[in-house]
């Protein structure tokens, strides 16, 4: 087991490091037991300049404070009154950057997963969009906001795969349409295949 350390969330570049959170494992405990997924998808939001950020020109209230904290955190909020979504807090303290984990691919406890998810068994789309990944992972924004990634209860872990360049499919983020012309900057990226990595 490695958690990722303090100083790879705290790194400046929030679009390279959605990239660089490919292929990480996303873990998550709760009582005994634990699951977990591949990381497959990401989305990066620049903080106070970023248009289709929560942070957008320094907005600061109850629910983004949490993105001005020191790196290594989640920041995870309700969207529609119904779906926690999961974000990764980076950079430095008061530089509001995150990154939303869209899509994983399950690696550890499956039944748990499938039991969350309400399914009978893994199939395509299991765990693909944010709102799924929580879902799966018993994520939810009253237990698992401003949490550290390097505590006991929810984690992410470097296993050893890499990812090359050339495996990264880079897009424009979804659901943003109201960010204007920040709506079509090419801060998602996601793997089409993990399996054999």
């Amino acid at each position: 087991m490695s958690k990722l350390p303090k100083d790879f969330y705290l790194q400046d570049d929030v679009v390279s490091v959605s990239k660089q959170l490919l292929g990480k494992y996303l873990f998550t405990k709760e009582g005994k037991t634990i699951t977990a997924g591949i990381i497959t998808e990401t989305e990066a939001y620049a903080g106070i300049i970023d248009r289709a950020s929560h942070a957008f020109g320094g907005r600061r209230t109850e629910r983004t404070e949490t993105m001005y904290m020191e790196g290594g955190v989640s920041y995870v909020y309700l969207c529609y009154g119904m779906y926690s979504l999961f974000n990764v807090v980076t950079n430095r303290k008061d530089i509001p950057h995150a990154v939303l984990i869209r899509a994983i691919q399950p690696s550890e406890g499956i039944e748990k997963i499938l039991q969350r998810r309400k399914a009978k068994q893994a199939k395509k789309g299991l765990t693909t969009g944010p709102g799924k990944v929580s879902m799966a992972l018993g994520i939810n924004f009253r237990s698992h906001n401003a949490q550290s990634l390097s505590g006991n209860n929810i984690w992410i872990e470097e296993k050893g795969i890499i990812i090359s360049e050339k495996q990264i499919i880079i897009g424009q983020r979804i659901g943003v349409d109201y960010a204007g012309e920040d709506a079509k900057l090419p801060y998602r990226f996601w793997l089409d295949e993990i399996q054999g990595l």
